[in-house]
């Protein structure tokens, strides 16, 4: 979107007409017989910015509080906690602004566009994750996570607290659909499950092979056992061992590796 408003900025000299014509088609509009003739809009304003220093803040913002939330809970976790956010404000502006007197003045206007809601619901599930991680580390042990989350929220919502209340409220959304998110699956119920399937599905549709080793139990044994000592075990590194092990950090994070397996791991990189 910042390269077609820069585009049409260049050639006419102004971003009015981005505004009446290209940025509508991207943006959440509050009114549902509107909505209903653009429904993309519900997935993909969550994923639109037309200022450009507001979207270099929520990529630093994104980084900061994703690679923390992948870290800890896999790589599979951020993508869903993102578009959770987003599908929640959205439900949270939509009906703001249908069901509250002050907002239905300015229905057929109001719009919804940018990544906020769902970098809230990212920061809000990160810091559930982990509420003592700290970041520089260097300065008096660091700071508390909890301590930035509750500035980049107070940042956000102070710079949309002279918009009307859907927008704010959108934001809330978001916050409250990464809390429950962990919430969840501090349960054992993993809520973006059905999207990694629904993905590795659209992604295996046209792949032949799709089927071949799937959901096999992994019965190989990993270690030596002919010719030694009784009770002297020989550890074994194969390549299989290592891949399971990768594969269950890209499942659920470092920290839930045992002992072992971070031995196994450092094991086989000093050997490399």
């Amino acid at each position: 979107l910042l390269t077609i408003k820069t585009s049409i900025e260049v050639n006419d000299n102004s971003s009015a007409l981005f505004y009446t014509d290209v940025a509508p088609w991207f943006q959440l509009p509050a009114d549902i017989i509107k909505l209903a003739s653009r429904p993309w809009a519900f997935f993909v304003f969550m994923f639109s910015e037309v200022e450009i220093f507001r979207g270099i803040s929520n990529m630093l913002w994104l980084w900061a509080f994703g690679s923390i939330l992948q870290n800890l809970t896999g790589n599979k976790k951020l993508i869903p906690v993102y578009l959770y956010g987003g599908f929640t404000a959205a439900v949270f502006f939509i009906a703001a602004s249908n069901l509250i007197p002050s907002n239905k003045a300015a229905i057929e206007t109001a719009s919804l566009m940018g990544a906020n809601a769902s970098i809230m619901a990212i920061a809000a599930a990160a810091t559930m994750v982990a509420p003592n991680y700290r970041f520089f580390r260097h300065i008096r042990n660091g700071i508390p996570i909890w301590v930035l989350t509750i500035i980049y929220f107070a940042i956000d919502l102070a710079a949309v607290a002279d918009k009307p209340l859907a927008i704010p409220l959108a934001h809330i959304g978001g916050i409250l659909a990464g809390i429950g998110f962990v919430y969840l699956l501090k349960k054992n119920i993993d809520a973006g499950a059905w999207m990694n399937n629904l993905y590795n599905r659209a992604i295996n549709l046209f792949n032949p092979d799709k089927d071949k080793g799937r959901n096999q139990i992994k019965d190989k044994v990993f270690y030596d056992t002919g010719n030694r000592r009784p009770y002297k075990k020989t550890s074994n590194i194969t390549q299989q061992r290592v891949d399971e092990i990768l594969d269950k950090i890209n499942q659920k994070g470092y920290n839930h590796l045992t002992k072992e397996e971070k031995e196994i791991l450092k094991k086989a990189s000093e050997e490399e």
